[in-house]
C-alpha cells in the first residue's frame, strides 16, 4: 500500500487529477486483494496480538482478529518462512535474493532486513533460540567430524546465528526441522528428516515419513515421543511445556493432535479438517494456536471455537503482469522449408518462422498454451504443429492470408485452422508428401492417420504397443510415396525395433530390424530405397547391462539393386557412375526432342516405394566405423556419405564417412550437447540445431552460418500459470500408471487447487501450489520444484577441511584435512588442530558468517595464511578452493573408507564392504572391481546401499550377486579359475534404510524376495517406479508416474515397503557420536554365515 508523506506545490487540478485516478487505482486493487487465499507459512507472535505470512512472495502482518495486512517486504525475490523472536521485536526469515536461500532479519514493523547467512545452500529459519539471541536455522554446509552419516544434501543439519550476525555455530549435525526450544532452553522439540521425499506428499505411511523428538539438553539424549507410523510434523510446546502440539496425518489428513510430554496418555485429535491438510502450526505464549487451511489463516484457543481470519491485502504486483521475452536462442525444435529459404521452429511454447539468409523473425502464434512438433507441410504454403488449448492437445494449420506474400517470415495476415480438433489429446502431427494424408499420436498412445480429405481415420499402433513417458517420445515417419510409415516399437523399456506400417491399416505391423537391440528412429533415403536407424548392437556399451550404450547408424536396402550398387568397389562404382552419366544425357536429349513434339506426354517420376522381401534381412550394413554417442544422422543425396553428430570423449561434433571409401573425418567442431540434422528439399545444405540454436552448413565447403533469430513473446504471467495448471492437471490424468489414481477424486482436486491460482505471485509458489496437488496422489518421484536463476549468484567454495564449529576466536580451526582436498598435498604441512587466519589477507573474523570469506573462490587462486597453535608458527599457502560438489564427493569417499576400516577391523580382515550410491555404470564398475579384485579373497562382503538415489541396476545387481560355481578351472598344482568367471560366488549381506529411493527399492525388493541374503537396517518406502518429469514454459519443473513395478507376487511396489531381515535404526545422539549401529549389526550377521 502507498502513501505519500509529503504534498508538492501542484497545482490543484493536477491534484485533483492525480487523487481522482489514484482512488479508482487504489479501489480495483483493494478488490483485487480482497479475500486472498494462497497465504502459506503464517506464525502467530508471542503475545498472541500478531500473525506474519507470505503472500504472493512478500511478507505480510496482520492482527490475530483479521483485518487489513501490512506489507512488510517488497523485494523482488521471494520472501517466505517467518518466524517471530521471543520478544516479538523482530521477524527471521528466508530470502532468494542472492540466487539461494538465507536467513535475513528485521523489525517486526519491517523496514530494512539485515542478512544474516552467506552460504549458497540453502538454509531456512525455524525459530529464536530460548534467550532469543540467534536464529536457529537448518541446511546443508558440512557435518561435524565424528558423525558417521551418509554425506547427502537430503539430511541437513541444525545452526544458529547471532541475531546481529556473526559466526554460524552447529547445534547438531543430524537433520532436525521445525525446531522449537523450550523457555530456558534445556530442552528442544522437532520433527526429523530421514529423506529426499517431496515434502507435500499426502496419506502416506512409510518408514520415511517424519517423526516427533525430544531433546534433553540435561542428559544429551534424543527421544522419538511421536507414535504413528506416518507423517507427524511441525511440534510446538504448549502449557507450560507439560503437552506438545503438532500436525499429524493419523486421521487420514494432516490435522492438529495434542499429546503429554510425559506419562503414557494417547494423542488427542483437536481439528477434525478432511478435504485440506492443515500446515504451518505455531503458538502464542497465552495458548492461543495458528495454523493453515485451505490458503487461508485459522486460529484456535483450546477449548474455543475455531476461528477462520478474514484478512484484506492492499498491494500492487511487484512487475507487470504481461512482458515481452527477446527470442533469440533457446530454440526446442525446428522444420526446414521446402524450398530452403525459412526455417519454422519453437521457442518458449511458441511457434516462429525465420528467414535463412537475413534476420527476419516471425512469431506465428501467441498463446498462454504451449505449441509443439512444428512441421512445415510438403508444399511449404502451411505449417502445422500442436497446441493445447481448451483442455486437450488439437492439431493447428497456419497459412497466409494474401497471395502477394511469399515467405511467412514477412507475412502480415495469417489465418489458423485446426487440423485435427476432438475429444481426444492429438499432436506430433506429420503430412504425408503427397499432402494428403496426417499422420499423427492420439492421447499418447496409439499413432493414427487421418485423409485430410474425408477425415477418415485409420489406428496403426495402438496402446497394447504403445508406452508412454512424456509427450513426444513416440517416433515415426512417412515413406517418400506416402504409402507406408516406419516406426520404433519397444516391446520392453530395454529394447527397440525399426517396424514398417501400412498407412492404409490393412497389412500387419513387420519388424524390419529383429534385433532385440535397442534400433530405433529410421529414416527414409536414397529416395525411399533404403532406411538408415540407429541402433546400440555393435557399440561399446556400459559394464552394466542396464547402462548407456554407444550406438551406430545402420542401413536397410529395401531392393537387391540398392544393395548390389552400396557393395560396389571404388572402381566399379566409379565405372557405373560413367555409365549413368551417359545414359542420363541421352535421357535428357530425348526429354528435349519430346518437348518439341506436340503429341508427347510428360513424364512424371515415379515415386512408389519397392520392397524386394525375398533377403531382406540380410541387406543390412552398419554405415559408421566406430561407435559413438550419437545424436542424430542424414545421408547425402546420392547416398554415398553420412553426416552424423557424434560424441566421443567430449562435446557432440559433425562427422562424415564416406561409405565407399570409409573415409571418416570430423567436417566441423562443435563441443556442443548434441542436437538435429536437417536437410533442405534439394538437399544441398544441411541444418543443425545445437544449443538452442540454429546454423545452416554447406557441406561442400564445410561453411557454417549462424541462422540470426529476431522474435519475441508476449508472456501474460497469469495466463500462463492457468495453462501450465491445465497441462499438468491434464497430462497426470491421461499419464498415470493406474486409472484409480491412489484412491484421488482427481476431477474434484482440478477446481479445488485451481482457484489458487488468482493467489499465487510467482513460480516458487506455483510449483508448491502444484506439489500439494500432486501429493494428493501419494505416489512416489511426484511433486515440482522451481529455482530462480540471478546474474552472479552466490557459490560458496570449500578448502578441503573439516571445521570446528566450537572455535570462537578467529579463523577456521581445523578437525581433518580432507583427503584429496586442496590442502592433501605433500608440499604443503597443514594438520588438525592449525587455523586458518586468513583468506587473500583477509582475516576471518569471529564475528562474521565464515562463508562470506569464500564466496565465488572455487578454481581461484587463493592464498591462505595458516597458524599452528602449538609453534605459535605461522605459512602462507596459496590454493585452489574446490566447489562443494567436488567436497561432497570427496567426503563420499572417506565416508566410504571408515566403512570399510570398521568392517576390516571387526571381521578381522575376513569380511569386505562396498557401498552402492546410486544405479549407473559407474557405482557397478566400482562394485565390481572391488568384489572381484581388492575383496575377491574375503569370506563375505556387506553390500551398502543406504541412501541409493536409483537408476537402472537392479537385473544386473541381482545377477551378479547369485554366482553359484558349476565349473573349476584347474591344474594338479592349484585352481586357476572358475565358472561363472563374472560373477560373486560368496555369501553378501544388504544393508537398505528409509532413504533408499527408486531402484534403490526395486533391489532391496529383489534382493529380500530372490533370498540372496540377510538384509540388515530399516525398512525401504515403497518407490520402485519410473518417473515422467518435464520442465513448463517458466522454467518449474515437474512430475508423476507413467510406470511403476510388480514384485514376484504381482503386488505392486508403489507405497509397498520392503523390510529387512534385522531392523536397526541408526539413532541420533548415537550415530553423531561416531557409532554406526546398522554397520555393527551388519558385520555381527554376516561373521555368522562367512565360512
Amino acid at each position: 500500500m502507498i502513501s505519500i508523506a509529503k504534498q508538492t506545490n501542484q497545482s490543484f487540478f493536477m491534484k485533483k487529477t492525480f487523487t481522482l485516478s489514484w482512488c479508482l487505482l487504489f479501489s480495483t486493487l483493494l478488490h483485487a486483494q480482497s479475500n486472498p487465499q494462497w497465504m502459506r507459512y503464517p506464525s502467530l507472535s508471542p503475545d498472541g496480538n500478531t500473525i506474519a505470512f507470505t503472500y504472493k512472495g512478500d511478507l505480510y502482518r496482520v492482527a490475530s482478529s483479521g483485518g487489513t495486512a501490512q506489507q512488510l517486504t517488497f523485494h523482488e525475490a521471494h520472501d517466505f518462512m517467518p518466524q517471530w523472536s521471543k520478544d516479538g521485536k523482530q521477524i527471521a526469515f528466508a530470502s532468494d535474493r542472492y540466487g539461494n536461500f538465507d536467513v535475513f532479519v528485521m523489525a517486526a514493523n519491517g523496514g530494512v532486513a539485515k542478512r544474516l547467512t552467506y552460504h549458497s545452500a540453502d538454509e531456512y529459519p525455524f525459530s529464536f533460540s530460548y534467550d532469543n539471541k540467534s536464529v536457529v536455522f537448518g541446511g546443508v554446509r558440512q557435518d561435524e567430524v565424528n558423525h558417521r552419516q551418509f554425506p547427502t544434501a537430503s539430511q541437513p543439519e541444525l545452526y544458529s546465528v547471532p541475531v546481529d550476525g556473526g559466526r554460524v555455530d552447529q547445534i547438531f549435525t543430524i537433520p532436525a526441522e521445525y525446531v522449537q526450544s523450550s523457555k530456558d532452553g534445556s530442552k528442544m522439540i522437532y520433527h526429523d528428516k530421514k529423506g529426499g521425499e517431496n515434502e507435500w506428499r499426502k496419506h502416506h505411511t512409510s518408514s520415511v515419513t517424519r517423526a516427533i523428538w525430544l531433546f534433553d539438553q540435561k542428559t544429551n539424549k534424543h527421544t522419538q515421543i511421536s507414535t504413528f507410523y506416518g507423517e507427524n510434523r511441525n511440534p510446538v510446546f504448549a502449557d507450560n511445556e507439560q503437552n506438545i502440539y503438532y500436525l499429524s496425518e493419523e486421521s487420514g489428513s494432516f490435522n492438529v493432535h495434542k499429546m503429554p510430554l510425559k506419562g503414557s496418555s494417547k494423542s488427542e485429535q483437536v481439528t477434525k479438517f478432511k478435504k485440506f491438510p492443515v500446515r504451518f502450526l505455531s503458538i502464542a505464549n497465552n495458548g492461543l494456536l495458528s495454523f493453515g487451511y485451505d490458503g487461508e489463516i485459522y486460529t484456535l484457543k483450546p477449548g474455543s471455537t475455531l476461528q477462520k481470519i478474514n484478512i484484506t491485502i492492499n498491494t500492487q504486483e511487484k512487475m507487470n503482469n504481461d512482458a515481452f521475452i527477446t527470442i533469440n536462442g533457446g530454440v526446442r525444435e525446428m522444420s526446414v522449408s521446402p524450398d530452403g529459404k525459412e526455417v519454422a521452429f519453437i521457442a518458449r511454447g511458441e511457434v516462429f518462422i525465420t528467414s535463412v539468409d537475413g534476420k527476419m523473425t516471425k512469431r506465428i502464434t501467441n498463446t498462454p498454451e504451449q505449441e509443439r512438433f512444428v512441421e512445415f507441410a510438403p508444399d511449404g504454403k502451411s505449417v502445422v504443429y500442436a497446441s493445447e488449448r481448451q483442455g486437450k492437445w488439437r492439431i493447428y494449420e497456419t497459412r497466409k492470408s494474401r497471395k502477394e506474400e511469399p515467405y511467412f517470415f514477412a507475412a502480415t495476415l495469417l489465418e489458423e485452422k485446426p487440423l485435427v480438433s476432438n475429444s481426444n489429446d492429438n499432436y506430433m502431427p506429420s503430412i504425408s508428401p503427397d499432402g494428403k494424408k496426417i499422420a499423427y499420436i492420439e492421447n499418447r498412445r496409439s499413432l493414427k492417420v487421418m485423409e485430410l480429405g474425408n477425415k477418415q481415420t485409420v489406428t496403426l499402433l495402438t496402446p497394447d504397443q504403445l508406452y508412454y513417458m512424456q509427450d513426444g517420445d513416440q517416433y515415426f515417419t512417412w515413406s517418400p510415396d506416402s504409402k507406408w510409415i516406419s516406426a520404433t516399437y519397444r516391446p520392453t523399456m530395454s529394447n527397440g525395433e525399426v517396424v514398417l506400417l501400412d498407412a492404409a491399416g490393412k497389412q500387419p505391423m513387420k519388424n524390419l530390424t529383429k534385433s532385440g537391440y535397442g534400433d530405433g528412429n529410421a529414416k527414409w533415403v536414397n529416395d525411399g530405397k533404403q532406411l538408415i536407424w540407429f541402433s546400440n548392437r555393435d557399440g561399446m556399451k556400459a559394464h552394466a547391462n542396464s547402462g548407456s550404450s554407444q550406438r551406430d547408424v545402420y542401413g536397410l536396402f529395401l531392393t537387391k539393386d540398392s544393395w548390389e550398387r552400396f557393395n560396389l568397389s571404388k572402381d566399379d562404382f566409379a565405372l557405373l557412375k560413367d555409365i549413368e552419366t551417359t545414359e542420363k544425357k541421352a535421357k535428357e536429349e530425348a526429354a528435349k526432342k519430346a518437348v518439341k513434339d506436340p503429341k508427347a506426354k510428360p513424364v512424371k517420376v515415379d515415386s512408389t516405394v519397392v520392397f524386394d522381401w525375398d533377403g531382406i534381412d540380410n541387406r543390412k550394413a552398419r554405415l559408421t566405423i566406430h561407435s559413438s554417442a550419437l545424436s542424430d544422422a542424414v545421408l547425402s543425396k546420392d547416398g554415398e556419405k553420412l553426416y552424423y553428430l557424434a560424441s566421443f570423449e567430449k562435446g557432440s561434433n559433425l562427422w562424415s564417412t564416406n561409405l565407399r571409401t570409409k573415409e571418416t573425418k570430423m567436417e566441423i567442431p562443435l563441443d556442443g550437447m548434441g542436437g538435429n540434422l536437417s536437410w533442405d528439399k534439394a538437399q544441398k545444405n544441411l541444418y543443425l540445431l545445437n544449443g538452442g540454436r540454429i546454423s545452416k552448413i554447406n557441406p561442400e565447403n564445410n561453411k557454417r552460418e549462424q541462422i540470426n533469430i529476431d522474435g519475441e513473446v508476449e508472456v501474460n504471467a497469469e495466463a500462463e500459470r492457468n495453462y501450465m495448471f491445465e497441462h499438468v492437471w491434464l497430462r497426470n490424468k491421461g499419464m498415470f500408471y493406474t486409472p484409480a489414481m491412489h484412491g484421488a477424486d482427481w476431477d474434484a482436486l482440478k477446481p479445488a487447487y485451481q482457484k489458487y491460482l488468482p493467489h499465487i505471485g510467482n513460480s516458487y509458489e506455483f510449483a508448491e501450489m502444484l506439489s500439494e496437488l500432486l501429493g494428493e496422489l501419494n505416489v512416489s518421484h511426484s511433486g515440482a520444484r522451481y529455482t530462480r536463476t540471478i546474474t552472479n549468484a552466490d557459490a560458496t567454495a570449500s578448502l578441503g577441511v573439516l571445521a570446528n564449529y566450537k572455535n570462537e576466536g578467529n579463523g577456521i580451526l581445523i578437525d581433518e584435512v580432507i583427503s584429496g582436498g586442496p590442502l592433501d598435498r605433500t608440499k604443503f604441512n597443514v594438520k588438525p588442530g592449525m587455523i586458518i587466519e586468513k583468506i587473500d589477507g583477509q582475516l576471518i573474523e569471529a564475528n562474521q558468517d565464515v562463508a562470506k570469506y569464500l564466496n565465488r573462490k572455487a578454481d581461484q587462486f587463493t592464498l591462505l595464511e595458516i597458524l599452528d597453535p602449538k609453534t605459535k608458527q605461522t605459512q602462507q599457502i596459496t590454493i585452489k578452493p574446490i566447489s562443494l560438489m567436488m567436497e561432497n564427493q570427496l567426503l563420499y569417499k572417506r565416508w566410504v573408507k571408515i566403512n570399510q576400516h570398521e568392517v576390516d577391523s571387526l571381521s578381522k580382515g575376513q569380511l569386505g564392504y562396498v557401498h552402492i550410491p546410486g544405479m549407473s555404470d559407474g557405482p557397478y564398475r566400482n562394485v565390481y572391481e572391488e568384489m572381484m579384485g581388492k575383496f575377491a579373497d574375503r569370506k563375505a562382503v556387506i553390500v551398502d546401499t543406504r541412501f541409493n538415489g536409483g537408476g537402472d541396476l537392479v537385473s544386473d545387481l541381482a545377477m551378479f550377486f547369485t554366482g553359484q560355481k558349476f565349473l573349476d578351472y584347474a591344474t594338479a598344482q592349484r585352481s586357476v579359475g572358475y565358472e561363472p568367471t563374472f560373477r560373486w560366488t560368496k555369501p553378501t549381506l544388504a544393508m537398505f534404510n528409509e532413504a533408499n529411493y527408486s531402484d534403490g527399492h526395486c533391489f532391496s525388493c529383489g534382493y529380500t524376495d530372490l533370498g540372496i541374503g540377510k538384509t540388515v537396517g530399516m525398512p525401504v518406502p515403497g518407490t520402485c517406479s519410473f518417473a515422467g518429469w518435464e520442465a513448463l514454459p517458466d522454467g518449474t519443473r515437474w512430475g508423476s508416474v507413467p510406470i511403476s513395478a510388480k514384485n514376484k507376487a504381482g503386488e505392486w511396489l508403489e507405497n509397498h515397503e520392503t523390510k529387512p531381515d534385522i531392523q536397526v535404526k541408526n539413532m541420533p545422539g548415537v550415530i553423531d557420536k561416531g557409532k554406526d549401529q546398522q554397520l555393527e549389526v551388519a558385520i555381527s550377521e554376516l561373521l555368522k554365515i562367512a565360512k
